[in-house]
């Protein structure tokens, strides 16, 4: 189950980046107390209040805002009464949206949930607009993830030393087409 993410959900996912991070799939300077990681939290803080990050463009000295919409997930129906276990954050970019960051809960991984979690995201209204991911090369879980993404129309794309990049193959198209018009007849 998803419910969309809030400032209530940071400590839980300050708690899942941390641990990510410790496996590699995420910058390991998010890992520990770190410069790198306050301003990373609050800048997550920030887009978990308002939706949205601010960016600096680099050497243009300008701002411009992000959308970032989030998602919580439970493994059941507990939404409410237990803590979320897993998340998934997109980032918006030129032609749709690249889910930015996920994490699951570590028991919960292989057994099905990753699987669940990240179909449920991908049916969501942004997750459907959704055509970029990157996954750390270095992350224990890299393996398990590029083959769900594959089961859910992603390729590998590019690779750089640090990340692999996976775009979908068929993403759904933005506008339903419009059916043909029906042929004129003459007005004899």
């Amino acid at each position: 189950m998803l419910r969309p993410a809030h400032i209530g959900h940071l400590a839980m996912l300050r708690s899942l980046i941390r641990d990510a991070a410790r496996d590699g799939a995420f910058d390991p300077a998010l890992a520990w107390d770190s410069p790198a990681a306050a301003r990373f939290f609050g800048e997550l803080r920030q887009a978990l209040k308002s939706g949205y990050f601010v960016v600096e463009e680099p050497g243009a000295g300008t701002v411009r805002t992000v959308a970032v919409p989030g998602y919580v997930y439970w493994a059941d129906e507990t939404a409410g009464s237990e803590p979320p276990v897993g998340f998934g954050l997109f980032r918006a970019i030129d032609d749709g949206y690249e889910l930015w960051l996920t994490g699951l809960d570590a028991p919960l991984r292989g057994k099905g949930h990753g699987r669940a979690m990240l179909q449920a995201l991908f049916s969501t209204p942004t997750g459907r607009k959704t055509r970029v991911m990157r996954v750390r090369r270095s992350a224990r879980s890299a393996g398990a993830l590029a083959h769900l993404l594959a089961e859910l129309g992603f390729t590998a794309t590019r690779e750089t030393d640090r990340e692999t990049f996976f775009v979908r193959v068929a993403s759904p198209p933005a506008v339903p087409p419009r059916p043909a018009p029906a042929p004129r007849r003459p007005l004899h």
